[in-house]
């Protein structure tokens, strides 16, 4: 079985002494991480020795704990401790960067002098070849993937496109971002129980789902009769703008679903359908569904998408009865809510709060 990858930032003091990857109190918690993800399975004497680590934080103690788990391979972009463990001791302006790739922090460039660091972890990672790398932070996903932002991608899986290209990544918090803000061991623990999956394949799998858009008066019909009536719960999702619906969507099933637009910014009317008694044809489609009590339904922060349709269409909302922001909200009170922050928990979806172009709708779910 190919090992999973880890790969984080830089050493540490810890790291430095002994030159090895995460035998500081990050790596402690990494383990600890691991451990509750399920991805390994520490022992007994595992747990003695991170009971030892604690007390005296000698780094070989905890290097002894990751060699009796070959299952995973760490390593960082840097192996290298800079001074007063600042990264930016690395970078420099952007005449001073690595050709091809971007910023690592605002106006921050990894110099070329580094370069070696880079060829060292893409010989790593060829010498490997893993099924999986767990980018654990910015700094990796820069590495592998040439781009940052790890709060938006965070949860998600990509392939990589620098250094080495065609390797699957699983992105994910840094262990020290989370020794820094505890609250983000949950979404950390979450991210890497994925692996558990991802590992067993090299190539990223995304769920086949076929997404009705741009519908005609007959679609929705079609779509309402054949699909809609009869379903064991249905999902409802509203976007906003102002005092307006802009789209409204439908999905009976997860691999299924209807867009229904309302304004359309490429219109100079801006509205999608050719006239308001079209509009107010799909609205009359519409409305049965959304009024049928026996057809129950499934909203993301209903408090706020029920009452809005009420005050722009008319239309009372019943059968109501799941909520994906409640129900989440129940399992972890301190945790993001958002719809996007949702998709990455729980869903093997690409991060599409990102991927979208455009910026004029807003929904408030967070």
């Amino acid at each position: 079985m190919k090992p999973i990858l880890l790969v984080g930032e830089q050493q540490g003091e810890a790291e430095a002494k002994i030159s090895r990857t995460f035998v500081g109190t990050t790596g402690a918690e990494l383990l600890r991480m691991l451990h509750d993800a399920g991805v390994i399975e520490l022992t007994p004497s595992d747990r003695s020795c991170l009971s030892r680590f604690y007390r005296s934080r000698d780094p070989w103690t905890l290097d002894a704990i990751w060699r009796a788990h070959p299952e995973v391979f760490r390593t960082n972009v840097f192996q290298q401790f800079p001074p007063a463990n600042d990264l930016t001791f690395f970078c420099g302006p952007k005449k001073e960067g690595i050709p091809g790739y971007p910023m690592l922090a605002k106006s921050k460039y990894i110099r070329k002098e580094f370069q070696h660091e880079l060829d060292r972890l893409g010989n790593e990672i060829l010498a490997h070849d893993p099924n999986l790398i767990i980018c654990l932070g910015n700094t990796a996903l820069w590495a592998l993937a040439g781009r940052t932002g790890i709060t938006k991608l965070r949860g998600t899986t990509c392939v990589s496109t620098h250094l080495v290209s065609g390797y699957k990544l699983l992105l994910t918090y840094h262990p020290s971002a989370v020794t820094r803000q505890w609250e983000l061991r949950p979404a950390t623990v979450a991210d890497l129980s994925k692996a558990l999956k991802e590992k067993d394949h090299p190539d990223v799998r995304r769920p086949q789902c076929t997404i009705w858009i741009e519908p005609s008066l007959d679609d929705i019909a079609r779509f309402i009769r054949d699909h809609i009536v009869g379903c064991k719960i249905l999902s409802v999702d509203i976007e906003t703008s102002g005092n307006q619906i802009t789209c409204i969507g439908f999905a009976p099933r997860p691999d299924l679903a209807l867009v229904v637009p309302i304004h359309d910014s490429r219109n100079a009317k801006g509205s999608y359908w050719p006239s308001p008694i079209d509009e107010r044809r799909c609205w009359e489609l519409i409305r049965p569904v959304l009024e049928a009590t026996e057809i129950p339904k499934l909203f993301q922060n209903g408090l706020y998408d029920i009452p809005f349709i009420l005050r722009t269409t008319g239309i009372r909302v019943m059968g109501a009865t799941e909520d994906t922001m409640l129900l989440h909200h129940a399992l972890q009170p301190e945790s993001l809510k958002s719809l996007g922050f949702l998709g990455s928990i729980y869903t093997d979806h690409g991060p599409w709060k990102s991927e979208r172009k455009g910026t004029d709708t807003i929904k408030r779910d967070e």
